[in-house]
C-alpha cells in the first residue's frame, strides 16, 4: 500500500458463544431461527453476499483506521469458512475432537489482508463457502446422531455439529453486516 505502517486494530477477545443463546443486539442474528435444514442454504446465500462485498469499489478501504475494509473481512470469512470445515469434519470423524487455537487477529496480521488480491479472495470464499455447505449437506448421511457429535474449542467451549454450525454463520452475518451488505 503506501509502505506505512498500519493502524492496530484491537483484536477481539469477546467469547460469542452467547450467540447461541440469544439474539445478537449489533447484527440481529438468532440462532435459534435456523432449522438444521436451513444451515446449508444459508451458508450458500452468505457466499453470494460477499460475492457483491467484494465487487465494490474501493473494497480495500477502511472506514476508520482501526476498523477492517470490506476486503479484510471477506479474508476473515474465508478463513472462517476453512477453519470450520476443519473443526465440523473433525467432530464427524472423530470422538469429541478439541480444536487447536485459533487466533485470527494473528491470522489477520501474518497474512496480510488488506493487500491481499480481492479476486483471489473471492475465489477463495466461493471455494471455501460451498465446500462447507456441501459438508452440512452431508451430515445427515453420517448417522442418525451425526448434528449432536461434540468437538471442544482449546477454551473448553463445547459445540455439537449442529451447533458449531448456528455459530459459524453468526460470524458470516455479523462481518456481513459489519460492511453494510444484508444476509438475505
Amino acid at each position: 500500500m503506501t509502505g506505512e505502517p498500519e493502524p492496530e486494530i484491537e483484536p477481539d477477545s469477546k467469547d460469542w458463544t452467547w450467540v447461541l443463546d440469544r439474539r445478537c443486539p449489533d447484527c440481529g442474528f438468532a440462532a435459534d431461527s435456523y432449522q438444521i435444514a436451513d444451515l446449508a442454504p444459508a451458508v450458500r446465500r452468505t457466499v453470494a453476499a460477499w460475492r457483491e462485498v467484494l465487487g465494490r469499489p474501493g473494497v480495500r478501504e477502511r472506514p476508520a483506521p482501526t476498523v477492517w475494509s470490506p476486503l479484510e473481512y471477506a479474508c476473515h470469512v474465508r478463513d472462517v469458512y476453512q477453519i470450520f470445515i476443519e473443526r465440523i469434519a473433525l467432530m464427524l470423524d472423530r470422538s469429541d475432537p478439541r480444536f487447536a487455537n485459533w487466533d485470527q487477529d494473528a491470522t489477520a496480521r501474518a497474512e496480510r489482508y488488506r493487500e491481499q488480491d480481492p479476486h483471489r479472495v473471492l475465489d477463495q470464499l466461493t471455494s471455501a463457502g460451498l465446500a462447507l455447505a456441501d459438508l452440512l449437506e452431508e451430515v445427515p448421511g453420517r448417522g442418525p446422531n451425526a448434528w449432536v457429535r461434540p468437538g471442544r474449542r482449546s477454551d473448553g467451549s463445547t459445540f455439537t455439529v449442529e451447533s458449531i454450525s448456528r455459530y459459524l454463520l453468526h460470524d458470516v452475518f455479523h462481518h456481513l453486516d459489519d460492511v453494510g451488505e444484508p444476509a438475505t
